[in-house]
């Protein structure tokens, strides 16, 4: 069972939206934003200072980094299997989120100030067993799943945090095919789909 949101006071700096990546501390998100942070402003040439010193920051580990500006999306980049250590990983999908996505122009370092980040760790994933679209629909857990859809090369996932935005199963599922470069109403035996949580953390100010 999903745990309840867990707000931390303003003045901490920063706050936990979800907890369910259990092997990570509580506080996590006081050593994994200013590490996020620190790694955009190397890029910029601006001094940030961040700790690597915890030990679990060696552990493998897959993350999402996502910068808004002025309540605006700015960058989302991440990675859906840990291939390597969570500090690395989360340095990478920092840089690649604020300088990489196609979507939008690389951040400026006068923007640097007006940003705010928000990290994702992602649960393994869970591969889902179903038998067609509905069977497959029933077992996604709005506003706990991350999910991820697969059908030959074609392949996207949204974060839980999607579900904000699109509430009802079959129009996540549809929203996520569309973003895979399929159809909204494709559907073939072949399709694969796999599920995973997230534990986030969320600045409060920079």
């Amino acid at each position: 069972m999903s745990p309840n949101p867990i707000i931390m006071p303003a003045a901490s700096g920063y706050v936990v939206l979800e907890a369910h990546e259990q092997r990570l501390p509580p506080d996590a998100g006081r050593v994994l934003l200013p590490l996020a942070r620190a790694a955009i402003a190397a890029r910029l040439g601006i001094a940030h200072g961040a700790s690597e010193n915890a030990p679990w920051l060696n552990e493998q580990g897959a993350s999402f980094i996502t910068v808004t500006g002025s309540g605006r999306l700015r960058g989302c980049i991440g990675t859906l299997r840990p291939h390597r250590a969570l500090a690395a990983d989360v340095r990478g999908n920092a840089v690649s989120a604020a300088f990489g996505d196609p979507r939008f122009a690389p951040l400026a370092a006068a923007e640097f100030g007006t940003i705010s980040l928000e990290v994702s760790v992602l649960s393994a994933l869970e591969p889902l067993s179903f038998s067609d679209e509905d069977d497959a629909l029933r077992q996604l857990r709005p506003g706990v799943d991350g999910v991820v859809l697969e059908y030959g090369h074609h392949s996207s996932t949204y974060l839980p945090q999607v579900w904000e935005s699109i509430r009802e199963p079959a129009e996540f599922l549809a929203s996520l095919k569309y973003k895979a470069g399929l159809p909204p109403d494709f559907w073939d035996r072949g399709v694969r789909i796999a599920r995973y949580t997230v534990a986030k953390w969320r600045e409060t100010g920079s």
